[in-house]
């Protein structure tokens, strides 16, 4: 048993980092080939807040545990919106982009919706893996035609400066050793995880959603809190969204590309509802809070309390 809670341990804390490393490698790199910053950040900087997700998902997917890949999709979803939107606008409130409700938050809403089409078969192969990319080319051409109308930047002022100032040479190093990385802490995470689910008798789905996806949105999580101590976390519900677009239609393919996967049927009956109520009472605070222009501790608090509510779910269900 120690060797596999070491190997989450170990695999969770090496993921962060080269996903970090690998986003920026790869970020640099596209643009010392000419690629401009506003496409930089709306595909390889805003994919790579996917980039754990995705490459546990790969692995998980490979070692036969698909729908450990397709809780990990869902589970960050729920995670993203109730644990990290709830305790950051419990430390403080959040201020509203109002754009968000005009554009991404639809977008969400509707790939959320597609998503649950893909499911209701209880079975992801290629041709929903494929559908699900295309919305993604959709998702990221809206984006990208919206930003350049905007002229908005889409990635803050730090991330922008330190992509700008890598050297070539730098860059495609961390570019390699962050993939590689990458993909050694992922399969060390699958592993421990499995194990754990074998032992104790839980199905890898539920692993999935609890330790798979807290620990892939911690980074998140702690971002959003550093920044709301800061007073600098205006972008953590743009962020969640644009997470949680990729999560659907970038992370959650993978396993149906691989093989034809068999979905567990709580993950729709249970998980994707949860998910769907989530970004719904997400769009509902954002309605009820928009005049008041922030997210405030009252939707933080019930965030917060349904995500435990939602945990303690689980741990009952695998109990019986």
């Amino acid at each position: 048993m120690y060797p596999e809670i070491g190997a989450i341990l170990v695999g969770l804390i090496f993921l962060v980092w080269s996903a970090d490393k690998f986003v920026i490698g790869a970020a640099a790199t596209a643009r010392h080939l000419g690629m401009s910053q506003m496409l930089v950040g709306l595909t390889i900087v805003s994919i790579g807040t996917s980039a754990p997700e995705m490459f546990v998902s790969a692995m998980a997917s490979i070692d036969g545990a698909g729908n450990l890949a397709i809780g990990n999709a869902i589970g960050s979803n729920i995670t993203n919106i109730a644990l990290v939107l709830g305790i950051t606008a419990l430390v403080a409130p959040i201020p509203l982009q109002k754009g968000l409700l005009k554009k991404e938050l639809p977008l969400l809403m509707m790939i959320t919706l597609l998503a649950g089409v893909i499911l209701i078969d209880l079975e992801l192969n290629l041709v929903d893996a494929l559908i699900l990319i295309a919305a993604l080319v959709f998702a990221l051409f809206l984006m990208f035609q919206q930003s350049s109308d905007s002229g908005e930047s889409v990635i803050d002022e730090d991330e922008a400066a330190e992509i700008e100032s890598t050297p070539t040479g730098k860059a495609v190093f961390w570019l390699v050793v962050g993939l590689i990385t990458l993909m050694a802490s992922s399969k060390a995470l699958v592993w421990g995880a499995t194990g754990i689910a074998t032992a104790f008798g839980v199905s890898d789905l539920v692993i999935g959603l609890t330790i798979i996806a807290i620990g892939t949105s911690l980074p998140e999580l702690a971002a959003s809190v550093a920044s709301a101590l800061k007073g600098h976390h205006d972008i953590a519900i743009g962020n969640v969204i644009g997470s949680n677009i990729f999560n659907l239609l970038a992370v959650m393919p993978i396993p149906g590309i691989l093989a034809v996967t068999a979905v567990e049927p709580m993950a729709l009956y249970r998980d994707y509802i949860v998910m769907a109520g989530a970004t719904f009472a997400l769009l509902l605070f954002f309605v009820i809070c928009y005049r008041r222009g922030t997210l405030g501790r009252i939707p933080g608090i019930i965030l917060t309390a349904g995500y435990l509510g939602y945990m303690f779910t689980l741990f009952l269900a695998n109990q019986a």
